[in-house]
């Protein structure tokens, strides 16, 4: 009867992935060194896309991992986390994720409007996730500072070509 205690930890999220509807990569955050090859990752992602893509559930456990998934049209989403992780706080950085590319995307999540928007993506996950530590699960907070992220960066690019 002797369970060993665990220590709690910031280091939540293991990676955040979506890929598309044939299972093939459009985004992928590994935060740690479960799979520390590009091979291993995507080995991984294939085996998860095939236990996934035809269940309407919203979690699995797979490889020792607890995976909270999301479909949309024609895309996957998935938190990964380890198996003693608590699914909801998984399920909350989904869930921004989500409602963030909805937001920015103007409701049209899908393959070709996310690939026209990866540096809004990119963002978006940096703002959400950092290190594996969740920094945010308040989708209109993240959609806030993507915003101004991107008009820095516009800014900036502007004062640049000015001083060409």
């Amino acid at each position: 009867m002797d369970s060993p205690i665990l220590e709690p930890s910031l280091y939540t999220v293991k990676a955040v992935l979506i890929l598309d509807n044939d299972g093939d990569r459009l985004y992928a955050k590994y935060y740690d060194d479960t799979y520390p090859t590009v091979k291993e990752q995507k080995a991984f992602e294939k085996n998860i896309f095939n236990k996934t893509h035809r269940t309407d559930s919203e979690i699995a456990l797979l490889e020792g991992l607890t995976v909270v998934y999301k479909s949309n049209i024609d895309l996957f989403f998935y938190v990964i986390g380890s198996s003693h992780e608590n699914e909801l706080m998984l399920m909350a950085v989904l869930n921004c994720l989500f409602d963030s590319l909805s937001q920015m995307l103007r409701k049209n999540v899908e393959r070709r409007a996310l690939l026209e928007n990866m540096e809004g993506l990119f963002l978006a996950v940096d703002e959400i996730v950092d290190g594996g530590v969740i920094l945010e699960s308040d989708p209109q907070q993240v959609v806030h500072r993507v915003a101004l992220r991107v008009l820095q960066s516009a800014k900036e690019q502007i004062k640049w070509s000015l001083l060409r």
